[in-house]
């Protein structure tokens, strides 16, 4: 079967639910699939630049094996066959890690980190390593925006937002700390989804801010980002902060039907800060909703959010990257020692007290919704900005890493030229179903 037999609805490779399904209906083999995304990395991505590595042969090979033991009759997995791409920063035992740095060039990891293994043990194809901004922070990568050319695809995950934007794989793993799945997703015209924090395990991840560091997906549909975020949420014991019980239900709650859920708007403290195109263009998005949406203020301690997000954010990389400092000072950007030593500078009494208070607005979060299934929020400044110079403001994301609830981003909005913008949608933490469900029936409503 040829690549032209397989639905291109959704790009030149299928989405996740729309291959699983043709999978199963005996349209489509995961051989093909793995072919399908091969062949379009071989045609755009010498200009995209999303990979840092591809395992075409072992990729193929494990497909092969697949659709073995699905003519066999052997139980298909969850993710059967599906390719995935997945963030240099998160440890592959048949790929190298490099952390987008030159001094872990050529670095192997000795296992697979926690969520490759539950990716593979669904069927997943890990099809290679997306490219990452240096150490996951925020000096841009080499990658280019797919979706609007001449624009940042945003960072740090840089690369799985554009392969999946590229048509290249239908699904990628990304990492938050501040806007890193969020703001490349809203770039590049994706969804992206960040689950609540301590959700996904980060054993086996590059460790930033350990506060903060939030594994996130990237995909074209909701239901697709349920369905690859669902087998890798669980309790692990290498992971301190992954939660004990976690969000369950994500691709029962997509599924089907969905009843409009109660919404609300929050221009958020920092609302000045987006420009003007892009507030109009959420504010008719709002319209447009009518009585579904209440408007909202968020109370005036989450002012001091994203500055206390960032402050914890300097300690603890300034911690946690010492090693390469030590190592080779000279190798790391101007962006990413400034940081460090910013985070040098900071007093233990004032980052125990930010530590303090992230713990008091995770609790005080939870009253922001009441009454509503979720808040609808700016997910960007604007458009992508011009040039690889930046990868964007995360103003619009820190405050939702930081309180840990989940947030996902759709592609519902485009500027003047045509360059994507994405809304952002939050709910309570651990509630990432209702989140899910709220961001279906948007997609589908918009």
């Amino acid at each position: 079967m040829s690549t032209h037999d397989i639905d291109t609805a959704d790009g030149p490779v299928p989405g996740v639910t729309a291959a699983l399904s043709a999978q199963r209906q005996g349209k489509v083999s995961a051989e093909t699939l793995v072919n399908a995304s091969l062949a379009v990395i071989e045609e755009c991505d010498a200009t995209v630049h999303a990979w840092e590595c591809v395992r075409a042969g072992g990729a193929c090979d494990e497909a092969r094996q697949l659709d073995e033991a699905r003519v066999a009759g052997r139980e298909v997995a969850g993710l059967h066959g599906i390719a995935v791409g997945i963030k240099d920063i998160i440890d592959t035992a048949d790929l190298p890690t490099a952390n987008g740095t030159p001094i872990d060039t050529g670095r192997q990891p000795q296992q697979d980190a926690v969520l490759v293994q539950r990716l593979r043990a669904a069927g997943a194809i890990v099809l290679g390593k997306t490219v990452t901004t240096e150490l996951a922070y925020l000096q841009p990568s080499v990658t280019h925006n797919p979706a609007a050319p001449g624009r940042t695809p945003g960072g740090s995950s840089s690369g799985s937002a554009a392969a999946v934007a590229a048509g290249m794989v239908p699904a990628a793993v990304g990492t938050q700390t501040g806007g890193s799945v969020i703001r490349p997703a809203s770039f590049c015209g994706v969804v992206g989804y960040k689950p609540t924090f301590g959700a996904i395990p980060r054993t086996g991840v590059l460790m930033q801010s350990p506060s903060l560091d939030t594994v996130g997906v990237f995909t074209r549909s909701v239901e697709d980002a349920a369905r690859v975020a669902e087998v890798m949420v669980g309790d692990d014991p290498g992971d301190a902060d992954s939660l004990a019980v976690a969000p369950a239900g994500l691709v029962a709650a997509v599924s089907g039907a969905v009843e409009t859920p109660r919404l609300a708007f929050a221009r958020t403290p920092y609302w000045d800060q987006a420009d003007e195109a892009y507030q109009r263009a959420l504010y008719s998005l709002v319209d447009s909703l009518g009585d579904v949406v209440e408007e909202r203020v968020l109370p005036p301690a989450w002012e001091d959010a994203a500055a206390l997000r960032m402050l914890i954010n300097n300690v603890e990389m300034a911690r946690w990257f010492d090693r390469y400092l030590q190592q080779d000072a000279e190798a790391l950007s101007e962006q990413c020692r400034s940081a460090m030593q910013a985070g040098r500078d900071v007093s233990a009494v004032a980052y125990i007290d930010a530590v303090d208070r992230q713990g008091l607005l995770r609790e005080a979060s939870d009253c922001l919704f009441d009454g509503v299934d979720a808040i609808i929020c700016p997910a960007v400044t604007g458009a992508a900005p011009l040039g690889r110079s930046s990868t964007g403001n995360p103003i619009f994301n820190g405050l939702w890493t930081f309180t840990g609830v989940p947030a996902i981003t759709l592609p519902l909005m485009q500027s003047a030229d045509g360059a994507p913008m994405g809304v952002q949608l939050v709910s309570p933490r651990g509630d990432d179903a209702r989140l899910l469900t709220a961001a279906r029936w948007l997609e589908s409503y918009a």
